[in-house]
């Protein structure tokens, strides 16, 4: 079986943190992963979505969960949205050519 097609994949992390701790650090190190993963991404206020090869997406959530635990979250919930398009490839810019100033 080949390599899957482009996919969007969103995630909304969200890490159990510690009484009077901010959420914000660890957020900030879960969109870093994505950063530094190179591909195509869109940081939202709700949650980011990233564009590319399926598997490394997939591989990314795990990098970002893994890198909550290492920051001391004793537990993590990813909500995730998935497309893969197996004609087209998903594209953010093809979703969003309508609203190329996000109004």
């Amino acid at each position: 079986m080949g390599r899957l097609a482009q996919a969007l994949l969103s995630i909304q992390i969200l890490p159990k943190v510690n009484a009077g701790e901010e959420v914000i650090p660890y957020v900030d190190r879960a969109i870093e992963i994505i950063k530094a993963s190179g591909v195509l991404y869109r940081v939202g206020p709700l949650e980011t979505t990233m564009e590319g090869d399926l598997d490394q997406l997939l591989d990314i959530v795990k990098q970002m969960n893994t890198a909550m635990f290492e920051k001391g979250s004793p537990s993590v919930m990813s909500q995730i949205k998935l497309v893969v398009d197996g004609q087209e490839g998903a594209s953010m810019a093809r979703l969003l050519q309508k609203y190329p100033d996000g109004k």
